[in-house]
Protein backbone atom coordinates (compact mmCIF):
# COMPACT_ATOMS: atom_id res chain seq x y z
CA UNK A 1 0.00 0.00 0.00
CA UNK A 2 1.16 3.50 -0.84
CA UNK A 3 2.60 5.43 2.12
CA UNK A 4 2.47 9.21 2.52
CA UNK A 5 5.22 10.71 4.66
CA UNK A 6 4.22 13.94 6.42
CA UNK A 7 7.01 16.43 7.06
CA UNK A 8 7.13 20.07 8.14
CA UNK A 9 6.62 21.73 4.76
CA UNK A 10 3.09 20.73 3.88
CA UNK A 11 1.66 18.07 1.61
CA UNK A 12 0.61 17.79 -2.03
CA UNK A 13 -2.82 17.40 -3.59
CA UNK A 14 -1.89 13.86 -4.63
CA UNK A 15 -1.07 13.10 -0.97
CA UNK A 16 -4.55 14.27 0.05
CA UNK A 17 -6.24 12.18 -2.63
CA UNK A 18 -4.16 9.12 -1.73
CA UNK A 19 -5.18 9.30 1.92
CA UNK A 20 -8.78 10.45 1.46
CA UNK A 21 -9.82 8.24 -1.43
CA UNK A 22 -7.31 5.42 -1.67
CA UNK A 23 -6.64 4.69 2.01
CA UNK A 24 -2.89 5.35 1.83
CA UNK A 25 -0.95 4.87 5.06
CA UNK A 26 0.67 7.78 6.83
CA UNK A 27 4.06 8.11 8.46
CA UNK A 28 5.56 11.07 10.31
CA UNK A 29 9.02 12.08 9.17
CA UNK A 30 11.85 12.38 11.67
CA UNK A 31 11.98 16.08 10.81
CA UNK A 32 8.32 16.47 11.76
CA UNK A 33 8.73 14.65 15.07
CA UNK A 34 11.70 16.87 15.95
CA UNK A 35 9.77 20.02 15.03
CA UNK A 36 6.81 18.88 17.12
CA UNK A 37 9.03 18.29 20.13
CA UNK A 38 10.80 21.65 19.76
CA UNK A 39 7.56 23.61 19.52
CA UNK A 40 6.16 21.73 22.50
CA UNK A 41 9.10 22.80 24.63
CA UNK A 42 8.20 26.42 23.89
CA UNK A 43 4.57 25.87 24.89
CA UNK A 44 5.56 24.06 28.09
CA UNK A 45 7.88 26.92 29.03
CA UNK A 46 5.13 29.49 28.50
CA UNK A 47 2.64 27.36 30.42
CA UNK A 48 4.97 27.44 33.43
CA UNK A 49 5.01 31.25 33.51
CA UNK A 50 2.43 33.36 35.37
CA UNK A 51 1.70 35.56 32.33
CA UNK A 52 -1.48 34.62 30.42
CA UNK A 53 -0.93 33.34 26.87
CA UNK A 54 -3.89 32.87 24.54
CA UNK A 55 -4.65 29.22 23.91
CA UNK A 56 -2.18 28.08 26.56
CA UNK A 57 -3.45 29.60 29.79
CA UNK A 58 -6.59 31.52 28.79
CA UNK A 59 -10.11 30.82 27.65
CA UNK A 60 -11.04 30.97 23.99
CA UNK A 61 -12.78 33.37 21.63
CA UNK A 62 -14.92 35.86 23.52
CA UNK A 63 -13.81 34.16 26.77
CA UNK A 64 -10.10 34.80 26.14
CA UNK A 65 -9.90 37.35 28.95
CA UNK A 66 -10.03 34.70 31.66
CA UNK A 67 -6.73 33.36 32.96
CA UNK A 68 -6.96 29.60 33.58
CA UNK A 69 -5.13 28.11 36.54
CA UNK A 70 -2.73 25.20 36.00
CA UNK A 71 -5.00 22.56 37.51
CA UNK A 72 -7.87 23.43 35.14
CA UNK A 73 -5.96 23.55 31.87
CA UNK A 74 -6.35 19.90 30.90
CA UNK A 75 -10.06 20.22 31.58
CA UNK A 76 -10.12 23.38 29.46
CA UNK A 77 -8.66 21.52 26.46
CA UNK A 78 -11.10 18.63 26.85
CA UNK A 79 -14.00 21.02 27.25
CA UNK A 80 -13.28 22.97 24.09
CA UNK A 81 -13.39 19.77 22.07
CA UNK A 82 -16.57 18.52 23.70
CA UNK A 83 -18.41 21.83 23.49
CA UNK A 84 -17.34 22.56 19.93
CA UNK A 85 -18.37 19.09 18.69
CA UNK A 86 -21.81 20.53 18.06
CA UNK A 87 -22.49 19.54 14.45
CA UNK A 88 -25.94 18.65 13.20
CA UNK A 89 -27.50 17.13 10.13
CA UNK A 90 -26.46 14.28 7.83
CA UNK A 91 -23.06 12.64 8.08
CA UNK A 92 -20.29 13.99 5.90
CA UNK A 93 -18.72 11.57 3.43
CA UNK A 94 -15.85 9.36 4.57
CA UNK A 95 -13.40 10.82 2.05
CA UNK A 96 -14.09 14.34 3.31
CA UNK A 97 -13.45 13.36 6.92
CA UNK A 98 -10.22 11.60 6.03
CA UNK A 99 -9.04 14.64 4.09
CA UNK A 100 -10.04 16.87 7.01
CA UNK A 101 -8.05 14.84 9.54
CA UNK A 102 -5.04 14.43 7.27
CA UNK A 103 -4.82 18.15 6.57
CA UNK A 104 -5.06 18.98 10.26
CA UNK A 105 -2.21 16.52 10.82
CA UNK A 106 -0.27 18.33 8.09
CA UNK A 107 -0.47 21.60 10.03
CA UNK A 108 0.25 19.92 13.35
CA UNK A 109 3.44 18.47 11.86
CA UNK A 110 4.60 21.90 10.71
CA UNK A 111 5.96 22.55 14.19
CA UNK A 112 3.91 25.74 14.53
CA UNK A 113 1.11 24.39 16.73
CA UNK A 114 2.82 23.22 19.92
CA UNK A 115 1.14 19.81 19.86
CA UNK A 116 3.14 16.90 21.31
CA UNK A 117 4.49 14.25 18.91
CA UNK A 118 2.32 11.56 20.51
CA UNK A 119 -0.86 13.44 19.60
CA UNK A 120 0.24 13.69 15.97
CA UNK A 121 1.09 9.98 15.95
CA UNK A 122 -2.36 9.15 17.32
CA UNK A 123 -3.93 11.12 14.47
CA UNK A 124 -1.90 9.07 11.98
CA UNK A 125 -2.77 5.83 13.80
CA UNK A 126 -6.50 6.55 13.65
CA UNK A 127 -6.34 7.22 9.91
CA UNK A 128 -4.20 4.14 9.31
CA UNK A 129 -6.68 2.00 11.22
CA UNK A 130 -9.49 3.11 8.91
CA UNK A 131 -11.39 4.76 11.76
CA UNK A 132 -13.50 7.68 10.54
CA UNK A 133 -15.08 10.11 13.03
CA UNK A 134 -18.75 10.92 12.55
CA UNK A 135 -18.82 14.51 11.26
CA UNK A 136 -22.04 16.34 10.48
CA UNK A 137 -23.05 18.62 7.62
CA UNK A 138 -23.65 21.76 9.65
CA UNK A 139 -21.46 23.47 12.22
CA UNK A 140 -18.75 25.40 10.40
CA UNK A 141 -18.80 29.08 9.48
CA UNK A 142 -15.39 28.79 7.86
CA UNK A 143 -13.67 31.03 10.35
CA UNK A 144 -11.59 30.10 13.37
CA UNK A 145 -11.32 27.08 11.15
CA UNK A 146 -13.89 24.38 10.46
CA UNK A 147 -14.55 24.25 14.18
CA UNK A 148 -17.38 21.76 14.64
CA UNK A 149 -16.15 19.27 12.00
CA UNK A 150 -12.62 19.30 13.41
CA UNK A 151 -13.97 19.01 16.96
CA UNK A 152 -15.79 15.79 16.09
CA UNK A 153 -12.48 14.44 14.79
CA UNK A 154 -10.64 15.53 17.95
CA UNK A 155 -13.35 13.88 20.03
CA UNK A 156 -12.49 10.56 18.44
CA UNK A 157 -8.82 11.03 19.38
CA UNK A 158 -10.01 11.39 22.98
CA UNK A 159 -11.93 8.13 22.70
CA UNK A 160 -15.31 9.88 22.87
CA UNK A 161 -18.24 10.24 20.51
CA UNK A 162 -18.98 7.98 17.56
CA UNK A 163 -16.86 6.86 14.63
CA UNK A 164 -17.13 4.50 11.70
CA UNK A 165 -14.89 1.46 11.74
CA UNK A 166 -13.12 0.03 8.70
CA UNK A 167 -16.12 -2.28 8.27
CA UNK A 168 -18.42 0.72 7.78
CA UNK A 169 -20.25 0.23 11.08
CA UNK A 170 -20.65 3.24 13.39
CA UNK A 171 -19.71 2.48 16.99
CA UNK A 172 -18.42 4.32 20.07
CA UNK A 173 -14.98 5.72 19.26
CA UNK A 174 -13.48 4.35 22.48
CA UNK A 175 -14.31 0.79 21.46
CA UNK A 176 -12.75 1.25 18.03
CA UNK A 177 -9.56 2.73 19.43
CA UNK A 178 -9.25 -0.13 21.91
CA UNK A 179 -9.72 -2.76 19.21
CA UNK A 180 -6.85 -1.27 17.25
CA UNK A 181 -4.57 -0.80 20.24
CA UNK A 182 -4.73 3.00 20.12
CA UNK A 183 -4.65 4.82 23.45
CA UNK A 184 -6.94 7.87 23.68
CA UNK A 185 -5.02 11.15 23.96
CA UNK A 186 -4.99 13.17 27.18
CA UNK A 187 -4.91 16.72 25.89
CA UNK A 188 -2.61 19.30 27.46
CA UNK A 189 -2.17 23.06 27.07
CA UNK A 190 -2.84 24.39 23.59
CA UNK A 191 -3.61 20.97 22.10
CA UNK A 192 -7.40 21.04 22.07
CA UNK A 193 -7.37 24.42 20.38
CA UNK A 194 -4.70 23.34 17.88
CA UNK A 195 -6.84 20.41 16.74
CA UNK A 196 -9.76 22.68 15.84
CA UNK A 197 -8.34 25.81 14.21
CA UNK A 198 -7.97 25.17 10.49
CA UNK A 199 -9.41 25.44 7.01
CA UNK A 200 -8.89 21.72 6.57
CA UNK A 201 -12.43 20.67 5.65
CA UNK A 202 -12.95 23.27 2.97
CA UNK A 203 -9.42 22.70 1.65
CA UNK A 204 -9.88 18.94 1.45
CA UNK A 205 -13.11 19.36 -0.47
CA UNK A 206 -11.40 21.87 -2.79
CA UNK A 207 -8.59 19.43 -3.57
CA UNK A 208 -11.04 16.64 -4.39
CA UNK A 209 -13.25 18.93 -6.47
CA UNK A 210 -10.24 20.02 -8.50
CA UNK A 211 -9.38 16.40 -9.27
CA UNK A 212 -12.96 15.70 -10.32
CA UNK A 213 -13.24 18.86 -12.41
CA UNK A 214 -10.02 18.11 -14.27
CA UNK A 215 -11.64 14.91 -15.50
CA UNK A 216 -14.99 16.59 -16.15
CA UNK A 217 -13.53 19.35 -18.31
CA UNK A 218 -11.91 16.73 -20.53
CA UNK A 219 -15.22 14.85 -20.58
CA UNK A 220 -17.11 17.99 -21.60
CA UNK A 221 -14.67 18.64 -24.45
CA UNK A 222 -15.37 15.12 -25.71
CA UNK A 223 -19.15 15.42 -25.51
CA UNK A 224 -19.01 18.86 -27.17
CA UNK A 225 -17.06 17.31 -30.03
CA UNK A 226 -19.62 14.50 -30.34
CA UNK A 227 -22.45 17.05 -30.38
CA UNK A 228 -20.65 19.01 -33.08
CA UNK A 229 -20.51 15.85 -35.16
CA UNK A 230 -24.15 15.05 -34.49
CA UNK A 231 -25.12 18.55 -35.66
CA UNK A 232 -22.85 18.35 -38.74
CA UNK A 233 -20.99 21.39 -37.44
CA UNK A 234 -17.64 22.69 -38.57
CA UNK A 235 -14.34 22.03 -36.84
CA UNK A 236 -12.72 25.02 -38.56
CA UNK A 237 -13.49 27.18 -35.51
CA UNK A 238 -11.14 24.94 -33.50
CA UNK A 239 -8.06 25.85 -35.54
CA UNK A 240 -5.08 26.69 -33.28
CA UNK A 241 -4.38 29.95 -35.09
CA UNK A 242 -7.82 31.27 -34.12
CA UNK A 243 -7.22 30.60 -30.46
CA UNK A 244 -3.67 31.91 -30.56
CA UNK A 245 -4.99 35.45 -31.16
CA UNK A 246 -6.94 35.27 -27.89
CA UNK A 247 -4.31 33.54 -25.79
CA UNK A 248 -6.24 32.14 -22.86
CA UNK A 249 -4.56 28.79 -22.11
CA UNK A 250 -7.73 26.97 -21.12
CA UNK A 251 -9.46 27.95 -24.34
CA UNK A 252 -6.58 26.67 -26.43
CA UNK A 253 -6.54 23.40 -24.50
CA UNK A 254 -10.27 22.79 -24.96
CA UNK A 255 -10.11 23.57 -28.67
CA UNK A 256 -7.14 21.24 -29.07
CA UNK A 257 -9.01 18.47 -27.26
CA UNK A 258 -12.08 18.84 -29.46
CA UNK A 259 -9.94 18.91 -32.59
CA UNK A 260 -8.14 15.74 -31.48
CA UNK A 261 -11.44 13.93 -30.91
CA UNK A 262 -12.79 15.08 -34.30
CA UNK A 263 -9.73 14.10 -36.32
CA UNK A 264 -10.71 12.28 -39.55
CA UNK A 265 -14.44 12.72 -38.98
CA UNK A 266 -16.71 12.62 -42.05
CA UNK A 267 -19.51 14.38 -40.20
CA UNK A 268 -17.97 17.84 -39.81
CA UNK A 269 -18.32 20.82 -42.10
CA UNK A 270 -21.36 19.76 -44.14
CA UNK A 271 -23.13 23.00 -43.35
CA UNK A 272 -20.60 24.85 -45.53
CA UNK A 273 -22.73 23.76 -48.48
CA UNK A 274 -25.94 24.76 -46.71
CA UNK A 275 -26.52 28.45 -47.51
CA UNK A 276 -28.92 29.31 -44.66
CA UNK A 277 -26.42 28.10 -42.04
CA UNK A 278 -23.38 30.32 -42.21
CA UNK A 279 -22.18 29.64 -38.66
CA UNK A 280 -22.84 27.14 -35.90
CA UNK A 281 -24.75 28.27 -32.83
CA UNK A 282 -22.83 29.68 -29.89
CA UNK A 283 -23.26 26.52 -27.82
CA UNK A 284 -21.22 24.69 -30.48
CA UNK A 285 -18.96 27.41 -31.83
CA UNK A 286 -18.06 28.89 -28.42
CA UNK A 287 -17.59 25.58 -26.60
CA UNK A 288 -13.80 26.11 -26.20
CA UNK A 289 -14.26 29.64 -24.92
CA UNK A 290 -16.69 28.63 -22.17
CA UNK A 291 -14.94 25.41 -21.18
CA UNK A 292 -11.60 27.20 -21.46
CA UNK A 293 -12.65 29.93 -19.05
CA UNK A 294 -13.64 27.22 -16.61
CA UNK A 295 -10.29 25.51 -17.08
CA UNK A 296 -8.50 28.76 -16.27
CA UNK A 297 -10.67 29.09 -13.16
CA UNK A 298 -9.60 25.60 -12.13
CA UNK A 299 -5.95 26.60 -12.66
CA UNK A 300 -6.38 29.62 -10.38
CA UNK A 301 -8.12 27.52 -7.74
CA UNK A 302 -5.32 24.96 -7.92
CA UNK A 303 -2.79 27.73 -7.21
CA UNK A 304 -4.75 28.76 -4.11
CA UNK A 305 -4.99 25.14 -2.99
CA UNK A 306 -1.23 24.64 -3.40
CA UNK A 307 -0.53 27.69 -1.25
CA UNK A 308 -2.93 26.46 1.40
CA UNK A 309 -1.44 22.96 1.32
CA UNK A 310 1.93 24.53 2.13
CA UNK A 311 0.47 26.61 4.99
CA UNK A 312 0.37 26.14 8.74
CA UNK A 313 -3.07 27.34 9.80
CA UNK A 314 -3.56 27.69 13.55
CA UNK A 315 -4.17 30.32 16.21
CA UNK A 316 -2.03 31.05 18.09
CA UNK A 317 1.07 29.82 16.27
CA UNK A 318 4.50 28.96 17.60
CA UNK A 319 7.19 30.92 15.74
CA UNK A 320 10.81 29.81 15.33
CA UNK A 321 12.03 32.59 17.62
CA UNK A 322 9.95 31.21 20.48
CA UNK A 323 7.03 33.62 20.31
CA UNK A 324 3.46 32.33 20.46
CA UNK A 325 1.37 34.84 18.55
CA UNK A 326 -2.31 35.24 17.78
CA UNK A 327 -3.21 35.74 14.13
CA UNK A 328 -6.05 35.53 11.62
CA UNK A 329 -4.68 32.88 9.29
CA UNK A 330 -7.61 30.57 10.06
CA UNK A 331 -9.96 32.81 8.06
CA UNK A 332 -11.24 30.81 5.10
CA UNK A 333 -11.68 33.66 2.59
CA UNK A 334 -8.91 32.59 0.16
CA UNK A 335 -10.33 29.09 -0.10
CA UNK A 336 -13.98 30.13 0.03
CA UNK A 337 -13.69 32.50 -2.91
CA UNK A 338 -12.31 29.88 -5.28
CA UNK A 339 -14.82 27.28 -4.11
CA UNK A 340 -17.57 29.69 -5.12
CA UNK A 341 -15.80 30.59 -8.35
CA UNK A 342 -15.63 26.91 -9.31
CA UNK A 343 -19.37 26.51 -8.66
CA UNK A 344 -20.03 29.38 -11.09
CA UNK A 345 -17.80 27.79 -13.73
CA UNK A 346 -19.46 24.39 -13.24
CA UNK A 347 -22.92 25.92 -13.68
CA UNK A 348 -21.92 27.60 -16.93
CA UNK A 349 -20.29 24.47 -18.35
CA UNK A 350 -23.48 22.57 -17.55
CA UNK A 351 -25.58 25.30 -19.12
CA UNK A 352 -23.81 25.21 -22.48
CA UNK A 353 -23.87 21.39 -22.50
CA UNK A 354 -27.63 21.44 -21.97
CA UNK A 355 -28.08 23.90 -24.85
CA UNK A 356 -26.25 21.53 -27.18
CA UNK A 357 -28.42 18.63 -26.01
CA UNK A 358 -31.59 20.62 -26.63
CA UNK A 359 -30.37 21.52 -30.11
CA UNK A 360 -29.78 17.85 -30.92
CA UNK A 361 -33.37 17.07 -29.93
CA UNK A 362 -35.11 19.94 -31.76
CA UNK A 363 -35.95 18.98 -35.36
CA UNK A 364 -35.98 22.67 -36.31
CA UNK A 365 -32.36 23.15 -35.30
CA UNK A 366 -30.76 19.69 -35.54
CA UNK A 367 -30.25 19.71 -39.34
CA UNK A 368 -32.06 16.56 -40.23
CA UNK A 369 -32.18 14.53 -37.04
CA UNK A 370 -35.55 13.05 -35.98
CA UNK A 371 -37.53 14.92 -33.32
CA UNK A 372 -36.11 14.15 -29.87
CA UNK A 373 -33.94 11.52 -31.56
CA UNK A 374 -37.00 9.28 -31.34
CA UNK A 375 -37.41 6.06 -33.32
CA UNK A 376 -41.02 6.79 -34.33
CA UNK A 377 -41.73 10.36 -33.22
CA UNK A 378 -45.21 10.68 -31.77
CA UNK A 379 -45.40 7.05 -30.82
CA UNK A 380 -41.98 7.43 -29.20
CA UNK A 381 -40.92 10.42 -27.10
CA UNK A 382 -37.22 9.67 -27.51
CA UNK A 383 -34.98 11.70 -25.23
CA UNK A 384 -37.51 14.44 -24.48
CA UNK A 385 -37.55 13.87 -20.74
CA UNK A 386 -33.84 13.14 -20.52
CA UNK A 387 -33.43 16.78 -21.50
CA UNK A 388 -36.00 17.76 -18.82
CA UNK A 389 -33.83 16.01 -16.26
CA UNK A 390 -30.74 17.72 -17.60
CA UNK A 391 -32.50 21.10 -17.48
CA UNK A 392 -33.54 20.51 -13.87
CA UNK A 393 -29.93 19.73 -12.99
CA UNK A 394 -28.74 22.90 -14.72
CA UNK A 395 -31.25 25.00 -12.81
CA UNK A 396 -30.04 23.47 -9.57
CA UNK A 397 -26.45 24.24 -10.58
CA UNK A 398 -27.41 27.88 -11.13
CA UNK A 399 -28.80 28.06 -7.59
CA UNK A 400 -25.63 26.42 -6.27
CA UNK A 401 -23.58 29.09 -8.07
CA UNK A 402 -24.86 31.77 -5.68
CA UNK A 403 -21.74 32.56 -3.62
CA UNK A 404 -21.62 31.48 -0.01
CA UNK A 405 -18.56 33.64 0.61
CA UNK A 406 -20.53 36.82 -0.09
CA UNK A 407 -22.42 36.09 3.12
CA UNK A 408 -21.20 36.53 6.67
CA UNK A 409 -22.97 36.03 9.97
CA UNK A 410 -21.47 37.16 13.30
CA UNK A 411 -20.82 34.70 16.11
CA UNK A 412 -19.11 34.29 19.48
CA UNK A 413 -20.54 37.43 21.06
CA UNK A 414 -19.28 39.51 18.10
CA UNK A 415 -15.66 38.45 18.62
CA UNK A 416 -15.92 36.43 15.43
CA UNK A 417 -17.85 39.12 13.59
CA UNK A 418 -16.86 38.28 10.02
CA UNK A 419 -16.72 34.71 8.71
CA UNK A 420 -15.95 33.12 5.34
CA UNK A 421 -18.68 30.48 4.99
CA UNK A 422 -16.04 28.43 3.18
CA UNK A 423 -17.35 25.11 4.48
CA UNK A 424 -20.76 25.92 2.98
CA UNK A 425 -19.10 26.90 -0.30
CA UNK A 426 -17.31 23.55 -0.32
CA UNK A 427 -20.43 21.55 0.46
CA UNK A 428 -22.42 23.11 -2.36
CA UNK A 429 -19.49 22.70 -4.77
CA UNK A 430 -19.53 18.95 -4.11
CA UNK A 431 -23.19 18.88 -5.13
CA UNK A 432 -22.41 21.04 -8.16
CA UNK A 433 -19.68 18.66 -9.31
CA UNK A 434 -22.03 15.69 -8.91
CA UNK A 435 -24.73 17.42 -10.95
CA UNK A 436 -22.28 18.56 -13.63
CA UNK A 437 -21.28 14.93 -14.08
CA UNK A 438 -24.91 14.02 -14.67
CA UNK A 439 -25.38 16.86 -17.16
CA UNK A 440 -22.34 15.74 -19.17
CA UNK A 441 -23.69 12.19 -19.08
CA UNK A 442 -26.97 13.28 -20.64
CA UNK A 443 -25.15 15.14 -23.40
CA UNK A 444 -23.07 12.02 -24.00
CA UNK A 445 -26.24 9.94 -24.26
CA UNK A 446 -27.86 12.31 -26.74
CA UNK A 447 -24.74 13.01 -28.80
CA UNK A 448 -23.78 9.37 -29.28
CA UNK A 449 -27.32 8.57 -30.42
CA UNK A 450 -27.28 11.53 -32.82
CA UNK A 451 -23.97 10.46 -34.34
CA UNK A 452 -25.27 6.92 -34.85
CA UNK A 453 -28.38 8.28 -36.59
CA UNK A 454 -26.22 10.00 -39.23
CA UNK A 455 -26.27 6.96 -41.47
CA UNK A 456 -23.82 6.92 -44.35
CA UNK A 457 -21.35 9.27 -42.64
CA UNK A 458 -18.44 7.92 -40.64
CA UNK A 459 -17.64 9.58 -37.31
CA UNK A 460 -14.10 10.21 -36.11
CA UNK A 461 -12.13 7.20 -34.85
CA UNK A 462 -12.15 8.66 -31.32
CA UNK A 463 -15.91 9.12 -31.49
CA UNK A 464 -16.33 5.51 -32.63
CA UNK A 465 -14.19 4.37 -29.70
CA UNK A 466 -16.39 6.32 -27.28
CA UNK A 467 -19.59 4.95 -28.79
CA UNK A 468 -18.31 1.39 -28.66
CA UNK A 469 -17.19 1.75 -25.06
CA UNK A 470 -20.38 3.39 -23.85
CA UNK A 471 -22.52 0.73 -25.50
CA UNK A 472 -20.47 -1.99 -23.81
CA UNK A 473 -21.09 -0.14 -20.54
CA UNK A 474 -24.82 -0.73 -20.87
CA UNK A 475 -25.90 2.56 -22.44
CA UNK A 476 -28.16 1.53 -25.32
CA UNK A 477 -28.24 3.19 -28.73
CA UNK A 478 -31.10 4.33 -31.00
CA UNK A 479 -34.36 2.42 -30.95
CA UNK A 480 -37.92 2.43 -29.62
CA UNK A 481 -38.70 3.98 -26.25
CA UNK A 482 -37.57 2.03 -23.20
CA UNK A 483 -37.10 2.56 -19.48
CA UNK A 484 -34.64 5.45 -19.69
CA UNK A 485 -33.38 5.87 -16.12
CA UNK A 486 -31.03 2.83 -16.23
CA UNK A 487 -29.42 4.13 -19.42
CA UNK A 488 -28.86 7.53 -17.85
CA UNK A 489 -27.44 5.94 -14.71
CA UNK A 490 -25.05 3.87 -16.80
CA UNK A 491 -23.96 6.97 -18.73
CA UNK A 492 -23.40 8.79 -15.44
CA UNK A 493 -21.23 5.94 -14.12
CA UNK A 494 -19.32 5.89 -17.42
CA UNK A 495 -18.44 9.58 -17.13
CA UNK A 496 -17.92 9.55 -13.36
CA UNK A 497 -15.49 6.64 -13.50
CA UNK A 498 -13.30 8.32 -16.12
CA UNK A 499 -14.16 5.77 -18.79
CA UNK A 500 -15.32 8.42 -21.26
CA UNK A 501 -11.93 10.11 -21.15
CA UNK A 502 -10.15 6.75 -21.31
CA UNK A 503 -12.11 5.70 -24.39
CA UNK A 504 -11.31 8.89 -26.27
CA UNK A 505 -7.67 8.86 -25.21
CA UNK A 506 -7.29 5.29 -26.49
CA UNK A 507 -7.33 6.95 -29.91
CA UNK A 508 -6.19 10.53 -29.34
CA UNK A 509 -3.52 9.91 -26.73
CA UNK A 510 -3.51 12.06 -23.57
CA UNK A 511 -5.88 15.02 -23.76
CA UNK A 512 -5.01 18.34 -22.16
Amino acid sequence: MHTVVVGTSGVTASDVLAVARDGARIELSGEAVAALAAAREIVDALAAKPDPVYGVSTGFGALATRHISTELRAQLQRNIVRSHAAGMGPRVEREVVRALMFLRLKTVCSGHTGVRPEVAQTMADVLNAGITPVVHEYGSLGCSGDLAPLSHCALTLMGEGDAEGPDGVVRPAGELLAEHGIAPVELREKEGLALLNGTDGMLGMLVMALADLEMLYKSADITAALSLEGLLGTDKVLAPELHAIRPHPGQAASAANMLAVLKDSQLTGHHQDDAPRVQDAYSVRCAPQVAGAGRDTVAHARLVAERELASAVDNPVVLPDGRVESNGNFHGAPVAYVLDFLAIAAADLASIAERRTDRLLDKNRSHGLPPFLADDAGVDSGLMIAQYTQAALVSELKRLAVPASADSIPSSAMQEDHVSMGWSAARKLRTAVDNLTRVVAVELYAATRAVELREGLTPAPASRAVIEAVRKAGVQGPGPDRFLAPDLAAADAFVRGGRLVAAAESVTGPLQ
